[in-house]
């Protein structure tokens, strides 16, 4: 009978998760030129309180580098939730709260409740901003709502006919939000915020930081949004087809440090970059033979001063692709389909902490955080001493 200690599991746990990583970054000639990154088994730790995450549906790095984890509690199923109150039959576990925030040490720091959404934000400040049916403003201490975004008094109906009386009721250059949230980002240098509104395959808003007042806008190819079409024929893709007039769907955003932003038009297949005022620039395709969700989700870049990478979540595909920012060539990918720690089922979200640091959060069947670490940071190091062990 084999025998293994806890000291022993441990490390075998982290040979495979850092074998794994190093597999999946090792593709040839265009890995070698893309960043390189070890799985870390040790983050974060387990969850108090017998907490079992759901999907997660907004994930942020703050200013101290630790991490906000915006997830659905609902998406427990009941054998998830057995130690509940009025359930009581096992000793675990129990629906968490919506937002969770945890330390570069793995350990949660502090939590509150919300309304389930998606996509969050979170200021210099520490104030969180979540993506509900608008963009609500959070005391993170008390969970209070401080401000929100003004958003229509109604959403887009079924049929025909009443979706078209609806867009006539509230055309493309409305003012509010309009459909869901999909993507938040603050940009503290301007006082801004960037919102990806879902409405007529996504819209890239913008409102003032202090005051929520809407400021500017654009579409596909930075189109005004007087312009985007309401015609759903405009919005359609085929894989591996030409590219739609508008946005597809599943809009998200980022913007890097010399003030471009990049919207990913994930049931599109392609990243759009525009200046700050729309001004549009040129676009990245990538996976466009994908069908289903999309390859292009989340956009996060990498944290040298020239953000020379980009990080492109891939739900469908369940990988992270590395793009090289300034001509969109793809580079190098981490990741395939697998509920083992390192891989992903269900990948959906990205950030990037100061140190280099990935954390990705999953729905689906993952719902799960994990963190990749530098191949060449001490941890890195470390984990790669490891997998070179016989």
């Amino acid at each position: 009978m084999l025998k293994t200690n806890h000291k022993t599991g441990t490390v075998l746990t982290i040979l495979i998760g850092a074998a794994f990583v190093i597999s999946c970054t090792d593709d040839g000639a265009q890995a070698q030129l893309a960043p390189r990154f070890h799985y870390d088994p040790t983050w974060p730790d387990p969850l108090p309180n017998l907490w079992k995450f759901g999907g997660v549906t907004g994930l942020a790095v703050d200013s101290n580098d630790n991490v906000w984890v915006y997830n659905r509690p609902n998406n427990a199923m009941p054998v998830e939730r057995r130690a509940e109150p009025g359930t009581d039959i096992a000793v675990c576990c129990v629906r968490p709260p919506s937002m969770i925030h945890i330390d570069k040490g793995g350990n949660v720091i502090g939590s509150f409740d919300a309304p389930q959404g998606h996509g969050m934000a979170v200021d210099d400040e520490g104030f969180v901003y979540l993506g509900q049916d608008t963009v609500r403003k959070y005391d993170p201490g008390t969970g209070q709502i401080v401000a929100e975004v003004a958003k229509t008094p109604e959403k887009e109906p079924d049929g025909e006919a009443a979706i078209a009386a609806f867009r006539e009721m509230y055309p493309p250059e409305t003012p509010m939000i309009v459909g869901g949230l999909e993507e938040i980002r603050i940009v503290e240098e301007d006082n801004e915020m960037y919102v990806a509104d879902n409405y007529l395959g996504g819209r890239v808003l913008i409102f003032d930081l202090d005051t929520f007042e809407f400021k500017r806008g654009w579409g596909a190819y930075g189109r005004p949004l007087s312009e985007i079409s309401t015609d759903d024929a405009d919005h359609a893709y085929t894989p591996n087809g030409p590219m739609a007039r508008d946005f597809v769907g599943h809009l998200t955003l980022n913007v890097s440090n010399d003030g471009l932003v990049y919207a990913a038009d994930r049931r599109g297949n392609r990243v759009h970059v525009t200046t700050k005022d729309g001004e549009y620039l040129k676009e990245f395709t990538l996976a466009t033979g994908t069908g289903a969700g999309g390859s292009t989700g989340g956009v996060a870049f990498s944290p040298d001063a020239e953000q020379q990478y980009l990080y492109i979540s891939d739900l469908t595909n369940n990988r992270i692709w590395f793009l090289d920012r300034d001509d969109g060539e793809l580079l190098g990918q981490m990741g395939r389909m697998s509920d083992a720690g390192g891989q992903f089922y269900g990948l959906h979200m990205i950030a990037v902490d100061s140190e280099g640091n990935i954390y990705t959060g999953e729905v689906q069947q993952g719902e799960r955080v994990q963190r990749f670490v530098p191949t060449n940071s001490p941890k890195g190091e470390l984990l790669q001493q490891l997998a070179d062990l016989p």
